[in-house]
């Protein structure tokens, strides 16, 4: 048995040998051990998003059902909001003719478009369609009303709003129909008779590059002294911004046997003008018809 003092110093040369960084305090009591080495995580448990592996085999965070389902309504709502800036960029940059056309093809694609038109409209303050009911119902319940692009929706309740809420008797005219009282056409061609309606709505429906034949139709079908009421988006009349003149606007409509009674221009999102068909309306041979802004929506 070797000297303690041997000892000792043959455990400070073992020490000098294993380096500093195992170096350990030797304390009062002979019979404590040197702290333990800080373990390595186990293999056994990985972190939580390495749990879970996919059909690949690689490594994936395990989802979450409610942001799963956020994200594909995000991924719906997006490709409806481009199908419905399509078609509504398609209206307003071709004829009625070929939008009827378009559209006979695939009713439901006219669903689509009423769909993202809805959804637009619900971000304004007002509704010019409500006012246009609302100025009806203070007049003349007897009066036949020709509503031109009714906002008619396939399978859905409450469209042609007009003709659901006035006493009046109302053709609804629209692109498509599957209800026997809206009227599919192209509104420059309508079946009604000649002088056989007492009030002419364009709510936002003059949309065609060949608009001033929607309105040569509306002068056709009314009665001396009827109302032609129309309601546009306020930006397709800004000159300022690259619409037409409002003031071009009506006198173009003046010459073709209209009188203005009245321009609403309260409302920041729309203009409603009332005119008033001359009894002895006398067409001018050429009218200049200001090209109206096409209202496009941006992408988001």
């Amino acid at each position: 048995m070797e000297p303690p003092h041997e000892s000792a110093a043959g455990g400070r040369k073992r020490r000098r040998r294993g380096g500093d960084r195992n170096r350990w305090k030797p304390s009062s009591s002979s019979q404590q051990e040197p702290p333990p080495a800080a373990a390595p995580a186990p293999l056994s448990s990985p972190p939580a998003k390495r749990r879970r592996k996919d059909g690949t085999g690689q490594a994936a965070a395990a989802p979450k059902r409610g942001n799963t389902s956020s994200l594909l309504e995000k991924m719906r709502a997006r490709l409806s909001g481009g199908h419905f800036r399509m078609l509504n960029e398609k209206l307003y940059t071709c004829s009625g003719q070929d939008a009827f056309d378009y559209f006979k093809n695939d009713p439901t694609l006219f669903d689509v478009y009423h769909t993202g038109y809805r959804e637009q409209m619900s971000h304004w303050p007002e509704q010019p369609v409500n006012v246009i009911i609302n100025w009806l119902k203070r007049h003349n319940a007897s009066w036949t009303v020709a509503d031109f692009g009714c906002e008619y929706h396939l399978h859905v309740a409450g469209n042609a709003a007009v003709a659901k809420n006035v006493e009046n008797k109302v053709f609804s005219i629209d692109l498509v129909s599957d209800d026997p009282s809206v009227i599919a056409c192209d509104m420059a061609h309508t079946p009604l008779e000649s002088s056989s309606v007492d009030v002419a709505i364009f709510c936002l429906s003059l949309m065609g590059t060949n608009y001033p034949n929607y309105l040569e139709e509306a002068n056709r079908v009314l009665n001396p002294s009827g109302w032609l009421v129309i309601a546009e988006v306020r930006s397709r009349l800004d000159p300022n911004n690259g619409g037409a003149d409002p003031e071009k606007f009506s006198k173009a409509i003046i010459q073709l046997g209209f009188s203005l009674v009245s321009k609403d221009e309260k409302n920041k999102m729309f203009i409603l003008f009332y005119f008033k068909k001359k009894e002895k309306s006398k067409v001018a041979k050429s009218i200049d018809w200001p090209q109206l802004k096409p209202c496009l929506y941006k992408r988001r």
